[in-house]
């Protein structure tokens, strides 16, 4: 949201949405842009309306690829950018065994010490749980072509971290 801010320079023509109250608090706290609660799915905006959609490390918590893609596509005017960033289980075996180790043990028991919390410690196990079993990055990109994008792909740095993106025809 600071980086559409800072493109747009206009505060009010970036919106936050999140199913969470919690995570929407949290945003108000720190930007002061409309904010909506709702869901990936069933977005809370006219058709048409958007001209850029990004989600940031949410991928994983979509339950209907097809569906948000389309949804997506709905809300998006002719011309519409789609940018999803997202960290994706690496390719590379030693990488892979690398970043597994340290975001499954090292980020996890670094988490509880220091917060005193089991609690977390879980949370970023479970955060890592969610990249390895990420649905894998061609299936992805198809279904943003399969829900009306065109130039739809996935840049990809470090063997990690992915940026899915499509443009919407028209």
């Amino acid at each position: 949201a600071r980086q559409a801010i800072a493109i747009t320079g206009d505060p009010q023509t970036v919106i936050g949405l999140d199913v969470s109250m919690g995570m929407l608090a949290e945003l108000k706290r720190l930007l002061h842009i409309p904010l909506m609660q709702g869901l990936m799915e069933q977005l809370p905006v006219a058709n048409a309306c958007c001209d850029m959609i990004s989600m940031g490390y949410a991928l994983r918590h979509v339950a209907d690829l097809n569906v948000t893609f389309q949804e997506f596509h709905r809300a998006l005017r002719p011309g519409g950018i789609l940018l999803i960033l997202e960290i994706g289980r690496p390719n590379a075996p030693i990488k892979r065994g690398v970043i597994k180790f340290y975001m499954g043990r090292v980020i996890p028991l670094l988490s509880r010490l220091t917060t005193g919390q089991q609690d977390m410690q879980t949370l970023m196990r479970y955060y890592w749980d969610t990249i390895e079993n990420c649905v894998p990055p061609n299936t992805i990109i198809q279904a943003i072509r399969d829900a009306g994008f065109a130039e739809a792909g996935c840049h990809v740095e470090f063997d990690l971290f992915r940026a899915y993106f499509g443009r919407k025809s028209g």
